[in-house]
């Protein structure tokens, strides 16, 4: 389904009956990356999936999207299809996009869960690194999308899931320069949402891969120990609904119980 908002097009996907979910995918990602869960996350819910700025068939909104302006473009299709409150998951990227949508909705969220994601913002050697990787990019988009993907994977997970592996892949390979660009300057420029985690009165819950390139989980344990935020640890890397299924969708099926 197509939503028209601030001239340009959102994509979203609207499925099953029931208690709300939001899906929100991350970098290089877009909306197809839940569909081997969607049979599971249908029968007894409404599923929401939605194609943030740059990605899958929703358009670029300028050359930065901050998290910001992606959870402008999610409260836009939340309000048109009148929904009033959901639990929503956000897989890394998407993460940090649904921190910025609590921020602005508190109220709205019955469970917020950050899916190999984080509430912290980037230090100064990821900072750098993006900014690099912006200008690599303008002349060498594909080989440079193969390699950030790549290493989102461990070695033994892109022979054991290689199907899964090389269609994620295509799919990456489909964002547009200009989304690669505004989406990395956008999370380079991201804030610490630590407080607003914090203060949310919904279920909050953060999903870690043990072996996950990208993300601190010793800082993240520490920091969380004793709050009302929940963690659980699965036993590989970054991509949880791929190399984790089962225990990602058990996981989720407990969270919105």
């Amino acid at each position: 389904m197509i939503l028209e908002h601030k001239g340009i097009e959102i994509f979203y996907s609207d499925h099953g009956r029931g208690t709300a979910i939001i899906l929100l995918h991350g970098f290089l990602e877009n909306s197809t990356m839940w569909n081997t869960v969607l049979p599971v996350l249908t029968k007894k819910n409404r599923v929401i999936c939605i194609d943030l700025l740059g990605h899958g068939k929703t358009n670029c909104l300028g050359y930065i999207h901050s998290m910001k302006l992606m959870a402008e473009a999610v409260e836009a299709v939340l309000k048109h299809v009148k929904l009033r409150k959901y639990y929503m998951i956000g897989h890394s990227m998407g993460g940090y996009v649904a921190l910025s949508f609590a921020e602005r909705n508190p109220n709205k969220l019955k469970g917020l869960c950050l899916m190999n994601s984080t509430y912290k913002a980037d230090d100064n050697a990821r900072k750098a690194l993006r900014s690099r990787a912006n200008k690599m990019v303008q002349t060498n988009f594909e080989n440079m999308v193969k390699m950030s993907f790549s290493n989102l994977f461990s070695e033994s997970s892109k022979t054991l899931y290689k199907l899964k592996f090389k269609a994620a892949l295509n799919e990456a390979l489909k964002t547009p320069v200009q989304g690669y660009i505004a989406c990395q300057e956008g999370m380079r420029i991201r804030s610490n949402k630590f407080k607003i985690l914090l203060s949310l009165g919904c279920k909050k819950l953060i999903i870690i891969g043990e072996k996950d390139p990208v993300i601190d989980k010793e800082n993240l344990l520490i920091e969380t120990k004793g709050t009302t935020i929940k963690t659980v640890i699965f036993s590989e890397g970054h991509m949880s609904h791929i190399e984790n299924e089962a225990e990602f969708l058990h996981s989720i099926m407990h969270f919105i119980e």
